[in-house]
């Protein structure tokens, strides 16, 4: 007598085989979490991912099993209609690495309704990976959403204004990212942005100092 084995089982059997030790030393040099590591390789995420798309079901499973890879895929795999504010507020305090939290951000999170209320909600937080979650989802609206107004874009300046002094190396990254990738949407939010960075650069913190060359490296070359 044959038991069908179910989908998500089956696919952590894959990840399994996939494994690759070497790889997850790899990643660690990184900063990823080798914690429940497989080190199994992004194409081969993508390739699996293509295979079962828009499958919510299988994503929450995959999620709950805690495996690094299997968490990436779960975002590659859900369907953004059916993501809610409960399976955002989770699957964040999850996180625990910076790969996971962009992955689900750039993926996923940043394609659901509830995306610009989370930016304002977890870039107040004090958790590392949930604030930089905020500033991740910021710039990724700032690339796939063409139809965003300005507007929305100005409003999220200030936000990157007041956490520019935080010190911690992923949520600074991600703030610098986040006005980089706004600055870039078009002239005038460059201008803006530039200005935003002028004003961060007089914080005159280690961090401000940072986030606030490197931006205007980008957005000013070639510009006064």
């Amino acid at each position: 007598m044959t038991t069908d084995v179910p989908l998500a089982t089956s696919i952590i059997a894959t990840l399994r085989t996939l494994a690759n030790p070497a790889n997850v030393a790899g990643m660690a040099r990184f900063g990823i979490n080798p914690q429940g590591t497989l080190g199994v390789s992004m194409p081969m995420l993508r390739k699996l991912g293509r295979q079962h798309r828009r499958n919510h079901a299988l994503a929450l499973e995959l999620w709950q099993s805690g495996i690094h890879e299997a968490r990436i895929l779960a975002a590659l795999v859900d369907d953004s209609p059916q993501v809610t504010v409960r399976q955002m507020e989770t699957w964040v305090r999850d996180f625990d690495s910076w790969d996971i939290c962009d992955g689900v951000c750039c993926n996923l999170f940043d394609k659901t309704p509830f995306a610009r209320a989370k930016i304002q909600a977890w870039t107040k937080r004090r958790a590392e990976y949930v604030k930089r979650a905020g500033f991740v989802l910021m710039a990724a609206l700032a690339v796939h959403d063409k139809q965003a107004p300005d507007d929305l874009f100005l409003e999220f300046l200030p936000l990157i204004e007041r956490e520019a002094n935080d010190e911690r190396n992923f949520v600074r990254k991600a703030v610098n990212w986040a006005l980089r990738q706004i600055g870039k949407r078009n002239p005038r939010l460059r201008r803006a942005a530039i200005a935003a960075a002028r004003r961060i650069h007089a914080q005159n913190t280690k961090s401000a100092r940072w986030i606030a060359n490197d931006a205007l490296r980008e957005l000013g070359k070639n510009h006064d």
